[in-house]
């Protein structure tokens, strides 16, 4: 009786580990959790989790964490190069000679990409600042990102004129501008159904069949619209300073009809959107920690890093169903920061600790 008592802490039942480790949505935590010993690391390895909640990657290079505030860095993550977007766990990775690649921090694996800068100049007609370039990254299936993986970039330029390349890294297969009209220039991409659709800025939709945001959610291929307001005269200085969201409008493809019409949505069916110019990605709310249903997160992504805009100054969470916005995260959790040449990006992180080594006191700073 007496032995029994009085068990090490490593003879914790699997079960009730399992219900610590669901009350802690800190990725950070899980690890440290898992590195307590051997005994724990076996066991929570077989726990099914909710998924962590998304990190958000700052202008000084280093991540966030929602809601608490505790700030990371990646060390394996190198000098010298800044982050212009994402891919799940992957980070799209720019050096200061234009060199592109992926990385997965945890595992360190990368992946060499097509030099996108001239690409773009080979397609624009015009003189233009390529280091005020906005990318998105998508790709069929992230999950099995590979040196034969199918990835196709947008880039934006500074009046809102897309060009696409479609690439197998590190070659640059296939670009393309539109035509000369700027209203029907590409202007977001998803991957839908093993299909690449493009929406321009009027709303029209259009797929490559070689094999505002758009995001595939629950089965559907939705179209984000986000609507921001001026609360103060425009001025070159400060035109991004008085913007502020006011709503979101989503509407859903029916990609059965023809021409494909859109039809507007008033729920998420339980999942929660993450929004951003760089990349946007949808989660069952119920499998992800801290997010809720019908809701749409956004952070400030849209100025240019001329600016050095802050990813909360115009940041927050929209509800459907009764179209408030709230504050992603408290004023005093809000981290100050230094101004740097990393873009503001979801970084979905699910699945790293199962890549992560027993070096683990090495790995948060």
């Amino acid at each position: 009786m007496e032995a029994a008592r009085y068990r090490p802490w490593s003879d914790l039942l699997p079960e009730l580990l399992s219900l610590v480790l669901k009350r802690l949505p800190s990725l950070a935590d899980r690890v440290h959790l898992r590195a307590v010993c051997h005994p724990w690391r076996s066991n929570c390895l077989l726990q099914p989790l909710p998924v962590p909640f998304p990190w958000l990657t700052l202008p000084d290079g280093t991540f966030l964490c929602i809601p608490g505030g505790e700030v990371h860095r990646m060390p394996a993550v190198p000098d010298g190069v800044s982050c212009r977007g994402s891919i799940d766990n992957w980070l799209f990775l720019m050096s200061s000679d234009d060199a592109c690649t992926l990385m997965n921090p945890f595992s360190k694996t990368t992946l060499e990409l097509p030099n996108l800068v001239s690409v773009w100049q080979r397609k624009v007609p015009y003189e233009s600042d390529p280091t005020q370039l906005f990318y998105k990254l998508v790709v069929p299936s992230p999950v099995d990102l590979s040196p034969d993986s199918l990835i196709v970039a947008l880039m934006m330029d500074e009046v809102n004129i897309g060009t696409v390349c479609i690439s197998q890294p590190p070659m640059a297969t296939y670009s393309l501008r539109g035509n000369r009209q700027p209203l029907y220039h590409p202007y977001d991409v998803a991957f839908f159904d093993g299909k690449l659709y493009a929406v321009t800025s009027i709303g029209k939709l259009f797929i490559l069949e070689f094999c505002s945001n758009l995001v595939e959610c629950g089965g559907r291929l939705l179209m984000v619209q986000r609507f921001i307001r001026h609360l103060g005269p425009l001025c070159r200085d400060n035109i991004f300073e008085n913007m502020q969201t006011i709503g979101f409008v989503v509407v859903e493809a029916d990609l059965h009809s023809e021409p494909c019409r859109w039809r507007m949505i008033s729920e998420l069916g339980g999942h929660a959107l993450f929004v951003g110019k760089h990349g946007s990605k949808s989660l069952p709310a119920r499998e992800c920690s801290g997010s809720q249903e019908d809701c749409i997160y956004f952070i400030c992504d849209y100025a240019h890093p001329k600016f050095s805009m802050s990813p909360f100054h115009d940041s927050g969470v929209y509800n459907m169903g009764n179209g408030r916005i709230t504050p992603l995260m408290s004023q005093t959790a809000a981290p100050a920061h230094d101004a740097g040449q990393w873009r503001p990006t979801w970084f979905f992180h699910a699945g790293a600790v199962s890549q992560i080594v027993m070096c683990m006191p090495n790995l948060f700073c």
